[in-house]
C-alpha cells in the first residue's frame, strides 16, 4: 500500500511530514524511539513530529511498545484499518546497544484474563544480549 493511501485509509490527511514519518516507519521494519526518529530527520521539528506520531497512534496507523528503558517506541500497525493478531508479537531489548528487535516469527501466547478485564494491549519484552553484543 503507497504512504498516501495508507493514511487515508485510516481517515488521516496526507502531509508532507506525514507522509516522510509514514515511510521512515514503513522502512524501518523495526521499532524506533521519538529520539531515533528524529537523528534520521534531522529537520524535522519535535513537537510536529511528536504529534504526528500520536495522530498515527490515536488512528491505529502505528502502535507503541515501551521497551523497560522509559521511551515510547513507535512500530507499523500491518493491519489494513488497525493492529491485527499478527501485529502482536515479542520484541527483544539489548541492554548493551540499547535496540529493540521485533521476533515476528514469534507469537505472545493468549492469556486467559478474568471475567470483565478486557485488555487494550499487550506487550512482551524479553531483555538480554543480542547477537552482535554477545561476541
Amino acid at each position: 500500500m503507497n504512504c498516501e493511501l495508507a493514511l487515508t485509509s485510516h481517515g488521516i490527511k496526507p502531509t508532507a511530514m506525514r507522509l516522510l514519518v509514514y515511510d521512515l516507519l514503513e522502512r524501518a521494519r523495526r521499532p524506533l524511539s521519538l529520539r531515533q526518529m528524529e537523528e534520521r530527520m534531522p529537520t524535522a521539528d519535535r513537537s510536529t513530529l511528536f504529534r504526528t506520531l500520536t495522530l498515527f497512534l490515536d488512528h491505529k496507523l502505528v502502535h507503541g511498545i515501551e521497551d523497560g528503558s522509559g521511551t515510547l517506541l513507535y512500530e507499523m500497525c500491518r493491519g489494513e484499518h488497525e493492529c491485527t493478531p499478527e501485529d502482536r508479537h515479542p520484541h527483544f531489548y539489548c541492554e548493551h546497544c540499547r535496540r529493540t528487535f521485533c521476533l515476528d516469527n514469534l507469537r505472545i501466547p493468549q492469556v486467559p484474563l478474568p471475567e470483565g478485564f478486557a485488555p487494550s494491549s499487550v506487550n512482551y519484552m524479553i531483555p538480554g544480549l543480542c547477537p552482535d553484543c554477545l561476541r
